[in-house]
């Protein structure tokens, strides 16, 4: 993956942040999903008052995705914090590690980025090793 698609991942993920539901933790994350014909989903955690039905940025831009016919998914770019800035990486939560594990290959790609210039890629497979899923 090149550096400018990098960055324009990053960017679409802290713009997300900005449409957030945290009235509870304060704590916004923004998520941008590329698809492997380049389409971008995106995504924001939407909290609840039950909790249980809050959803995180990552599973609502996959289901988006999902819900539209994509089932071919490249990297996706999550960016977090409780400032206006996020200010370290969030790593996506066991749920959402499962989701992807679902629909996305052990290699696919999750960038967890502060900002364009400080970010973190890593596989899939290094935040779930043994991962479960339906083998093909």
């Amino acid at each position: 993956m090149d550096k400018e698609l990098i960055e324009k991942l990053i960017e679409i993920s802290l713009e997300q942040r900005s449409f957030a539901y945290v009235p509870y933790s304060g704590f916004k994350v923004g998520a941008a999903l590329l698809c492997d014909d380049g389409t971008v989903y995106t995504g924001c955690n939407i909290e609840n008052a039950a909790f249980t039905p809050t959803n995180c940025a990552e599973r609502t831009a996959i289901f988006k995705a999902v819900s539209e016919g994509q089932r071919s998914f490249k990297a996706i770019c999550v960016s977090a914090g409780r400032n206006e800035e996020p200010d370290d990486f969030a790593a996506p939560c066991g749920v959402c590690r499962q989701v992807m594990m679902e629909f996305c290959n052990p290699d696919f790609k999750i960038i967890m980025a502060v900002s364009k210039e400080k970010y973190k890629i890593v596989e899939l497979r290094e935040l779930l090793p043994l991962g479960f899923r339906l083998e093909a």
